[in-house]
């Protein structure tokens, strides 16, 4: 529900009113969040009792898919660079949870994040297409607050002694009372992630190809929010947003098939 205040630069009273209401609301939902950051304890468990269906109604109300389909994600052989041989290209297909921290917000990623991509070298030189995100909304411990994160726009997988890759992600936040369209970072500006390995990459199946990893960023900037009308003071208040660099992390736990495009089917 939106409750910004449109159309007028004075607002009547009941709109005042109505929309302090909600925001006092919101300030007393958080306030477990702000009691747990300064006690070093977070809220354990949801704070609904049927933690599915509000999920799937945070998803609904933010328009976001939430379907994962694995290799049906993979970009097209049309979409594969001019030159590129199928047999040299394969698509990756990666699951991953762990957790998040976003200013004081404690966000356990436990759905999986997934991004499908394709990889491979036209001419020598290594190229990449990137293919679909999907994500399911994530609840910031002790509150009535979800984050989605959601594709930023930019994504390098090219491994090398620096980091495991470089992903670039928003935050979509949503919630009673939350406008459609608040987010933590955005497209023209979002959250540079710089993952680094935690744990060597290990084979569980060779057949299809499997391999597991861990990664993670404890180093990168987080702006306050965007998008949240009059609520978002509130919510850089009580996220204790902008954050800078050492304050917030993700740490991931990630699951990778791969197949060719040379393999038939």
């Amino acid at each position: 529900m939106d409750i910004d205040i449109a159309g007028s630069s004075r607002p009547s009273a009941i709109h005042l009113e109505a929309f302090m209401l909600r925001a006092r609301r919101l300030v007393m939902a958080l306030s477990a969040l702000t009691l747990a950051a300064g006690t070093g304890a977070a809220a354990a468990g949801p704070v609904h009792a049927d933690a599915d269906a509000d999920v799937h109604a945070d998803a609904a109300s933010a328009g976001v898919d939430v379907r994962h389909r694995g290799f049906a994600d993979c970009p097209s052989l049309s979409e594969l660079p001019e030159g590129a041989d199928p047999a040299q290209w394969r698509c990756e297909a990666m699951t991953a949870t762990g957790h998040l921290t976003l200013g004081r917000a404690d966000v356990p990623i436990d759905r999986p994040l997934a991004i499908t991509f394709a990889e491979g070298r036209v001419d020598g030189e290594f190229r990449q297409v990137f293919g679909a995100m999907a994500a399911t909304p994530l609840r910031v411990r002790g509150t009535p607050l979800s984050i989605t994160p959601r594709y930023g726009g930019y994504s390098d997988f090219e491994s090398n002694d620096e980091r495991r890759g470089e992903l670039d992600l928003t935050f979509r936040i949503s919630g009673p009372g939350v406008p459609r369209g608040c987010s933590i970072g955005t497209d023209a500006a979002p959250v540079h992630l710089v993952l680094k390995e935690t744990d060597p990459s290990r084979v569980v199946s060779p057949d299809p190809l499997v391999v597991t990893f861990g990664v993670a960023d404890n180093r990168f900037e987080v702006p306050g929010t965007s998008g949240c009308g009059r609520l978002g003071p509130v919510l850089d208040k009580v996220l204790r947003l902008p954050a800078p660099a050492g304050v917030n992390g993700i740490d991931l736990d990630a699951r990778v098939a791969l197949r060719s495009y040379g393999e038939a089917g």
